[in-house]
């Protein structure tokens, strides 16, 4: 059997515009915006639903959804009912850990095709009435917002993700300034690339029922504003400490979105005559030693790197998921590397954080910045709950 047999490679893939909270996908499920990243995927790669062995796809906040996310999102595709699928819960991480594992089920040759990626509707995580099976005697009855519940708030000190975040950029002396100059940066480059039409290449548009008249196309990424500027981001309040750096303007929003990537053998590409847009190579998944997030997105590259033998200052392209403009300042300082080569068509601060479909949209959209500039090797990498880090390096 020939190597190319066990050689994972990144084919295509395809993504919904990432939307505002309660904006122009919310009315769709994430099962219904995890089937129509899929097939927008299998469409860009050529492949057909019938070649695919196995789906794997993030979501986050799933109470509410139905039996298996990842199973209804790939019967809606069209994906057989012989075909096995997982649905993953690593938090912000969900949809990069998706390829990786896809990557793994390739390589040791327990398939040639696999679907993976990840879906969210925050619009639609519903309230919880924790307790309620035992049942009220007495008092009010308070619910629980499963977005803020499962999705956002660290289970071991209780905070919310940015409340802690920002405590700890008062630890690292990361200031006000330098957030929002990142964040101004987010929204400009985002602005760019889509009207350079870079956006485009990885966006399938989706079309939206309405209650009356025509359906609405939604193609483009609702957060991106163009005419974000420093001085009008100074003026924001702080988001969740009364004296914090962090405002919402240097945080990424709530979002609705799903992503998907098709992952096959390279010997199953060369036999269908398929062209790829990256090999997946070596990746890396830390955690600890804490619950802080600045730097792990940093230290799973680095895990990564080793294991790659390569150092960081090597890398020609890195995307950062921009959880918070502060996780990103914090990753590159670590690593050692020029702010130009990072997420140099913007990030989730401007195009929005679907938690459990980010790093899918980092995967794909490193793998066509890679191909745009004629190859080379990039890494993507995210923070996530918990105090832990993913990376992926793809090589073209």
């Amino acid at each position: 059997m020939s190597n190319d047999a066990h050689v994972p490679v990144l084919l295509h893939g395809a993504r919904t515009p990432f939307t505002r909270f309660q904006g122009a996908l919310a009315s769709l499920s994430a099962n219904e915006l995890g089937a129509h990243a899929i097939r927008g995927a299998l469409d860009a790669a050529g492949v057909a639903a019938s070649d695919v062995d196995a789906v794997i796809m993030g979501q986050v906040i799933q109470a509410g959804g139905g039996q298996g996310p990842a199973r209804q999102a790939a019967i809606a595709a069209g994906i057989g009912w012989d075909v096995p699928t997982v649905t993953i819960n690593k938090l912000c991480l969900s949809g990069l850990t998706a390829i990786i594992d896809a990557a793994r089920l390739v390589r040791t040759g327990e398939a040639s095709v696999v679907v993976a990626g990840g879906q969210e509707s925050m619009t639609n995580a519903p309230h919880l009435v924790l307790g309620s099976r035992k049942g009220f005697a007495f008092g009010d009855v308070t619910m629980a917002d499963s977005l803020t519940h499962d999705g956002l708030r660290d289970p071991f000190d209780g905070q919310i993700m940015g409340e802690a975040t920002d405590r700890g950029c008062t630890t690292r002396g990361i200031g006000r300034a330098e957030q929002d100059e990142y964040a101004a940066r987010s929204h400009a480059l985002a602005a760019a690339a889509r009207a350079e039409g870079r956006l485009a290449e990885e966006i399938a548009p989706v079309t939206v029922p309405q209650r009356k008249g025509e359906p609405v196309v939604v193609a483009d990424d609702e957060g991106i504003r163009p005419g974000t500027t420093v001085e009008a981001l100074a003026r924001l309040r702080p988001a969740f400490v009364a004296d914090g750096t962090i405002t919402a303007g240097s945080s990424s929003p709530l979002s609705d979105g799903a992503a998907a990537v098709v992952v096959v053998s390279k010997a199953f590409a060369v036999s269908r005559g398929l062209t790829w847009l990256a090999e997946i190579r070596s990746a890396g998944q830390v955690a600890g030693p804490d619950n802080s997030l600045h730097s792990q997105p940093a230290r799973a590259i680095e895990r990564a790197l080793e294991r790659e033998g390569m150092k960081a200052d090597e890398l020609d392209l890195v995307e950062i998921n921009e959880a918070f403009a502060a996780v990103a300042l914090q990753s590159v300082e670590d690593l050692g590397i020029d702010h130009a080569v990072v997420n140099p068509d913007g990030g989730a601060i401007a195009l929005g954080h679907p938690v459990g479909a980010s790093g899918a949209r980092l995967a794909l959209h490193l793998a066509l910045a890679l191909q745009r500039r004629g190859g080379g090797v990039g890494a993507a990498a995210l923070c996530g709950g918990g105090g832990q880090g993913d990376a992926l390096i793809l090589r073209a």
